[in-house]
């Protein structure tokens, strides 16, 4: 199974709307084969809390004009340090730099397809994504 052609809209959606409000290390994995619960993960960062909210509010805002959707869960919008968007079909995640390097949740679905997002959301890959593949191999079924 793969993740369906709306979970693929909403989440190229989702890392456009991210990439614009400047979001760092921008990566969508397809879940779907996994997880019964969703099709797709978006992960996202930025290095202050205050972007984690602007980030989080256009995603919200652009999913919600161009394509109908509303979030049915957000999770962690009072400290701004992780908070999770979760629309049935995908799950966003947008992590302060720090909890993205500490949590590494690409570690946990590396093992799953990344799906092609729009280059301006590709050009956004950095240090987390970097320190999740530099540490892959020492930790390697661990689970945080």
């Amino acid at each position: 199974m793969t993740a369906t052609d709306r979970s693929i809209e909403l989440i190229n959606a989702a890392a456009q709307a991210a990439a614009d409000k400047l979001a760092h290390d921008i990566i969508a994995y397809d879940v779907s084969d996994v997880l019964s619960i969703t099709d797709a993960f978006l992960l996202a960062s930025a290095p202050s809390d205050r972007q984690v909210k602007s980030i989080v509010d256009e995603i919200e805002e652009r999913l919600s004009k161009d394509l109908g959707a509303k979030p049915v869960r957000r999770e962690g919008d009072r400290e701004a340090r992780w908070v999770l968007l979760d629309y049935v079909d995908i799950v966003v995640h947008v992590q302060h730099s720090e909890e993205r390097v500490f949590y590494a949740l690409e570690r946990l679905w590396k093992d799953c397809p990344e799906i092609d997002l729009p280059e301006e959301a590709r050009a956004t890959r950095g240090k987390a994504a970097a320190h999740a593949d530099a540490t892959a191999g020492d930790q390697d079924g661990e689970l945080l």
